[in-house]
């Protein structure tokens, strides 16, 4: 294929509709990462691939099915918050195995599942852009807000326990605010496509950035050059996007020399 094919009316919704992804997962990529979480992006994702497979094989829109499972995923995480990565690794495993078993037994799950591994963004419509464009401009304002209750946690946890004031809503506000963003990237970009977006841009950011506000718009910045790179890699070379766009962001990390011990 050729790059022209990147300004095709075709791909348009697509394109604007990862773009948009690619900007916002990066920003909570960044506050997971703050709070030694990131692995839950990649729990979010699988749990939101699941409920998508599970509401398409239901008749319901796999949009809604992915929000939800990722936002049950969310609650379990605040209500299990001391099981730190284990609980984030016991729902890999049950979301894994129910996709699995999914797409396995029903025929109209295994296209389905195929799309939401391989990440082909392609195929996205109008519902998705509008879906996505509704979360980013609530998203960005909440972050805005939440961003120093989250930075005090984080630094100074005994701050709010100090003034009498109970930090866990806002936590707990932050990871359903994870959980449907991410979701909302599975479905549109695939499962590793988006935890590549939610962990790649921050690691380099966490490396570089001489600030937390410049590191914000450093990972933002990676996020979406990335992606728009993948993206049109794999249009010229027909190749489905979410393996592109993954290797495309390792390479960077090779490229930079990021330190594992940064991990």
């Amino acid at each position: 294929m050729s790059f022209e094919l990147l300004f095709d009316p075709l791909f348009r919704v697509p394109f604007f509709t990862g773009l948009l992804l690619a900007g916002l997962l990066p920003l909570i990529g960044m506050y997971l990462r703050l709070r030694g979480e990131w692995l839950a992006a990649l729990a979010f994702a699988q749990m939101a691939s699941a409920g998508a497979l599970l509401a398409m094989v239901l008749g319901w829109p796999m949009l809604a099915g992915g929000a939800l499972a990722a936002l049950l995923a969310a609650l379990a995480k605040g209500i299990a918050a001391a099981a730190g990565a284990n609980a984030y690794a016991l729902m890999m495993l049950l979301a894994w195995g129910a996709g699995v078993l999914l797409v396995a037994n029903h025929p109209l799950a295994e296209q389905a599942g195929h799309a939401l591994f391989d990440g082909q963004l392609y195929f996205t419509g109008e519902g998705h852009l509008l879906a996505v464009g509704l979360v980013c401009a609530g998203a960005v304002p909440v972050l805005l807000r939440l961003n120093r209750p989250l930075l005090l946690a984080r630094f100074f946890p005994e701050f709010h326990q100090a003034r009498g004031l109970d930090a866990r809503p806002r936590l707990m506000l932050f990871d359903l605010l994870a959980g449907v963003v991410i979701a909302l990237a599975t479905v549109s970009i695939g499962v590793m496509a988006a935890f590549a977006l939610v962990f790649v841009p921050p690691l380099v950011a966490y490396r570089f950035g001489r600030s937390w506000r410049f590191g914000l718009g450093l990972a933002a910045l990676i996020g979406m050059g990335g992606y728009s790179l993948a993206f049109a890699l794999s249009l010229a070379f027909d190749q489905p996007f979410g393996p592109v766009c993954a290797v495309l962001l390792v390479a960077l990390i090779l490229l930079l020399g990021v330190k594992s011990d940064r991990l």
